[in-house]
Parts: structure tokens; C-alpha cells; sequence
């Protein structure tokens, strides 16, 4: 079952129990063998190992360091405090947001409720550390969003695909960028020789994409570089279902919109880059085959 597929990602996943994630979306842990012993009992556990499970298990909170000065809470009492009040601070940070976007822009909300027309749709990765408004800095109302794993746009998946309808179509959206990340957890996790349950068919879609450019990823003998290749080609690989979409060859055909972009971001300095998706050349490439543009 492994022999078909690259082995770069082995040492990076073999970390044992699931611990945090520093550098991206998942933290996957190597199945335990049938001799070791398990570290939990069938009967009900004693409350303090319920305690210690908590602690150690569940909070990797960056807010609850900076909000108490410790690592874990050291009480079962700490724990619903602390839950109650990462509740209590979002809404918290909505009635600021409301009220200082009343004041900045008096009509704002009046022009909110009007509806909407975005010229974006951005297909981005679930990952939390990416923001789409804040890092393009535009407004609520002027990008459309859907986010899943590793930004995948598969012709089977209903809520990618009602998406891209829904904004091509009704929305007249003038652009759709498909947007990935440098460091992202669902390619690593795609490269990893393990069985990850319910994520296999998902994270196939990557799988594929290495297999259609495996000579030049595996060309490719450091592990970052490579990782990072494969990030920079699965967007244009989305970007290119993108384009075999009827909603957006139709509407290409009739008004000349939308443009399919391919970007990624960067942590370690917070910029995007344009891959230079070449729109046009694609889709007459891609028409050759998928043409779904009966008015032409």
C-alpha cells in the first residue's frame, strides 16, 4: 500500500500520541502496537485521572497562557472558568467590532442588511492562522469564502461545488482565487504512510496531485522544498476544477468573468503570492476535454 508513494513525510509525522500542532493543521499520532499497554481503563476513571487527562490532553490554549500565566489549569473548577469566559470574550469582541464600526462608518451596517455583492470568492484551508479579510484587508461584503482542508475543489464535493455555482452565478462574482498555504498540514498529512480513517478519501485528492507531478516533486530531494512544491501545485490543480466548472466556463463565455487565481501564504513573513495562473491558456487546455460551454 506504501510503496507507490513518497516517504518524505515518515520522520516529520512519527511523533507518537497526538500532541500540539506548531507549524500545521494536524498532529497525528502513529497507532500504537497490539503489545503496548493502554493508557486507559474501560471502568470509569478516578476523578483525579479525569483531571490530569484534561490538563495534559485538551488545553494547548495560547489565549488561557496569556489570560492566567499557566501552562494547563490546575482544577476542574479552572477548566469551566476558563470555558466559560473563551465564550463570554467573543461576544465580548462583537459589541467593540459593532461599536466601532458605527462610529468609523455610520451606514455601514444599514448597507450590510441591503445584501451583498462581492467581487471575490476565495477558497481557502480551514487552518485557523489564516484570516481572508484581515490579510487581503477588505471589508465584510467583498469576498464570498468557503474554507475546507488543504483548500480542495473536488466535483463531488456539494459544498464546494454549490459554492462556486452559487457565487459565479447568482453572485457575479469577478474573481475566484483558490488560496493555499506554505506549511500546510493537510498536504503533510496526504504524504503520510498512515491510515487516517475518515481523512483518506479526502486527503486522496492530494495523493493525486503528487502523482500527476511526481517527476518533478521527486527531482526534488529536500523535504521542505518538496512539501512546499507540492502546496504551490495542488492550488493549480484546484484553480484548473475550477475552471471545469459549467458556472464559471459559461459565465467566462458570456461576460468575460470570472479570472481563476492560484495564491499562497506565508507565515514567516504574512505575504501571498501570485502563482500566475494563466487563466485563458488553461481553459482552453482544459476545454479540450471538459468543455461544458454548449453556447459556444
Amino acid at each position: 500500500m506504501q510503496h507507490g508513494l513518497p516517504h518524505v513525510g515518515r520522520a516529520l509525522f512519527r511523533a507518537g500520541p497526538v500532541s500540539r500542532a506548531s507549524n500545521s493543521s494536524f498532529c497525528i499520532s502513529s497507532p500504537r502496537s497490539s503489545t503496548q499497554k493502554l493508557p486507559f481503563r474501560s471502568s470509569p476513571l478516578p476523578h483525579q485521572h479525569v483531571r490530569a487527562f484534561t490538563k495534559s490532553s485538551f488545553f494547548t490554549s495560547d489565549w488561557y497562557k496569556k489570560m492566567t500565566g499557566q501552562e494547563n489549569p490546575q482544577t476542574t473548577q479552572e477548566v469551566k472558568k476558563y470555558l466559560q469566559q473563551s465564550h463570554d470574550r467573543i461576544f465580548e469582541n462583537n459589541k467593540k467590532w459593532a461599536e466601532e464600526m458605527a462610529k468609523k462608518k455610520p451606514e455601514f451596517f444599514k448597507d450590510l442588511s441591503a445584501g451583498q455583492s462581492p467581487d471575490y470568492l476565495w477558497i481557502g484551508c480551514s487552518d485557523s492562522r489564516i484570516p481572508a479579510e484581515a490579510l487581503t484587508g477588505v471589508d465584510p461584503g467583498e469576498m464570498f469564502i468557503h474554507r475546507n482542508i488543504a483548500n480542495l475543489v473536488n466535483n463531488i464535493d456539494l459544498n464546494v461545488m454549490s459554492v462556486v455555482n452559487y457565487a459565479v452565478r447568482h453572485l457575479k462574482v469577478k474573481h475566484v482565487v483558490v488560496c493555499g498555504h506554505y506549511g500546510c498540514g493537510g498536504v503533510k498529512a496526504a504524504m503520510t504512510p498512515q491510515d487516517l480513517g475518515l481523512l483518506n478519501p479526502w486527503l486522496r485528492n492530494i495523493r493525486d496531485v503528487y502523482r500527476l507531478h511526481q517527476a518533478e516533486l521527486d527531482a526534488i530531494s529536500d523535504a521542505d522544498a518538496k512539501y512546499d512544491r507540492l502546496v504551490e501545485l495542488n492550488v493549480i490543480e484546484q484553480c484548473r476544477n475550477v475552471i471545469k466548472t459549467a458556472a464559471v466556463q459559461l459565465s467566462y463565455a458570456q461576460n468575460e468573468f470570472p479570472i481563476v487565481h492560484g495564491w499562497v501564504f506565508g507565515f514567516k513573513d504574512g505575504l501571498l503570492k501570485d502563482l500566475q495562473f494563466d487563466h485563458e491558456g488553461e481553459l482552453k487546455q482544459i476545454q479540450k476535454i471538459y468543455n461544458l460551454n454548449d453556447m459556444a
